[in-house]
Formats: C-alpha cells, sequence, structure tokens
C-alpha cells in the first residue's frame, strides 16, 4: 500500500520586524561659559600732597592774578538775579538777557514794579524762563518783606529766597562780599574730580573736600580758577591737555587701568 505522505504547506512564518528605535536626540554641546568681560578697575588716585595743591594755586594766581566771575551784574541784587537765572544756562545767555533788564529794574522794587510778564519777556531766551521769571519776582518780594530790599550776607537766608540754593548761596557770598566760599558747578565737580583734588558723588562732597585742602591765602578766587580752568581747559570732552598749566600734577591718569 503506498505511503500517502501528506505534503505540508511551506509556511513562511510572519517574522515581525523589530520595531525602529527612536534615535536619540543628538546631544546638544553645551554653550561655553561667556567669556568675562575685561573691567577697568577704579583705582583710587593718590592723594595730593599739601605742596602739591599750593604749587597748583600758585600757578592759577601767577597766570590769572584777579580772575573775576562771568556773570554781568551791577550790584549784589543783580548778582543774585543773575545767578539765579543762570542755572542750566550759559553766562553768555544770561549775560545778554540782563543787560537790558538790569537797565531798568537794578533793585527789588524796580523789578516788582516792571511785573512778572515783563521780566518773562527780557528773560525769553533763557531755558526754564517762564519759572525763573516767577522766581525773580517772588526773591524780590520777599527780599523787600524781610530783609529790608538788601541781600542777607548769609547762606542760610540766602537758601531762603525763591530758586536760590547753596551753589547760589556760595556765589554771592564770595563774589558781593568777600566770602571765601567755593561755589561747585559742573566745571568745578568736574575738575575736583578728574584731578583728584577733591573726588566726590556730590557737590556738597567735592566743595568740602576743596575747602579742606586749599590753603587759604588762595580761597578768595580758588572757584573763580577752578572755574576758568574746567570751562576753557579741561573741557568735560577732549580736556585740553596739551595746555594745561597743572598737568604734571594732575592724577586723571591714575583714576583707571
Amino acid at each position: 500500500m503506498a505511503k500517502i505522505i501528506r505534503s505540508q504547506r511551506a509556511g513562511t512564518s510572519s517574522v515581525r520586524s523589530a520595531p525602529k528605535k527612536k534615535l536619540a536626540k543628538a546631544a546638544r554641546p553645551l554653550p561655553k561659559p561667556a567669556a568675562k568681560k575685561a573691567v577697568k578697575k577704579a583705582v583710587k588716585p593718590r592723594p595730593w600732597t599739601a605742596e602739591e595743591v599750593y604749587e597748583v594755586f600758585s600757578r592759577f594766581r601767577k597766570a590769572n592774578p584777579e580772575p573775576k566771575g562771568e556773570l554781568e551784574h551791577l550790584n549784589p541784587y543783580t548778582l543774585l538775579v543773575a545767578v539765579v537765572l543762570s542755572a542750566q544756562a550759559t553766562d553768555a545767555g544770561v549775560n545778554k538777557a540782563t543787560r537790558a533788564l538790569f537797565a531798568v529794574a537794578d533793585t527789588p522794587e524796580k523789578m516788582i514794579a516792571l511785573g512778572e510778564d515783563s521780566v518773562r519777556e527780557y528773560i525769553k531766551t533763557i531755558g526754564l524762563y517762564r519759572n525763573k521769571a516767577k522766581n525773580v519776582i517772588a526773591l524780590s518780594e520777599k527780599l523787600i518783606a524781610e530783609f529790608g530790599g538788601e541781600v542777607p550776607r548769609t547762606r542760610a537766608e540766602i537758601e531762603s529766597l525763591p530758586g536760590a540754593g547753596r551753589k547760589t548761596a556760595n556765589v554771592v557770598l564770595n563774589m558781593a562780599f568777600g566770602e571765601h566760599t567755593m561755589a561747585v558747578d559742573t566745571h568745578v565737580f568736574r575738575v575736583g574730580n578728574r584731578t583728584g583734588l577733591a573726588p566726590g558723588k556730590t557737590p556738597l562732597e567735592v566743595e568740602l573736600g576743596l575747602e579742606k585742602v586749599i590753603p587759604i591765602e588762595f580761597m578768595l578766587h580758588a572757584h573763580h580758577w577752578l572755574i576758568l580752568h574746567g570751562r576753557y581747559t579741561c573741557l568735560a570732552r577732549g580736556p585740553r591737555c596739551e595746555v594745561c598749566l597743572i598737568n604734571d600734577l594732575c592724577r586723571w591718569p591714575e583714576k583707571t587701568v
């Protein structure tokens, strides 16, 4: 009997392909730490010696024995008004406006008679002229009411006047009454810090520092010398070191490294 052989299906077993593994994201390189910027380190300048300070002001005196303030005025009252008007304005601009004003109003009484509107017209070329005109009339009224129409001779009394601050008081006391005061404007502040004569973060710090180091024989004219030096030589931008009288003593190059 024939052997029956069952044919087997050649069944192909279905083999599932292994799932594709997710490709790992390429690791991003960590950012390199930012290079530290080279910071110029502030260096406190060497203090001036008494001999050096004396030499500086001796040179200023020799070059300009009788320095004068550049604000034009006729008397202590017009000086006070001119200084009040000079805030955030140039001396030249103030002089241009006050020549005509002071020709008609050189006393508190005449200024009040002129009136705020007219004062405003005279000084309208000066910055903040509206508020300054108001202050000029107000300080004139206070001078008459409390000081007999005269400019007082103490810092506190001058500072009590509308529009007048410490700098105004120092200028008036120095120029009108010969007091040994140190008025610190933007020029004196810059010179005091840049030269290292009297470094300070505020005008008051610079003022007190200068008063401490400047010999008394120079104090009457010291603030004028420093103002003129800052205005014409030690400029805010591009100081004229090549013509500076005190270049060899100045501490400016030592302030940063």
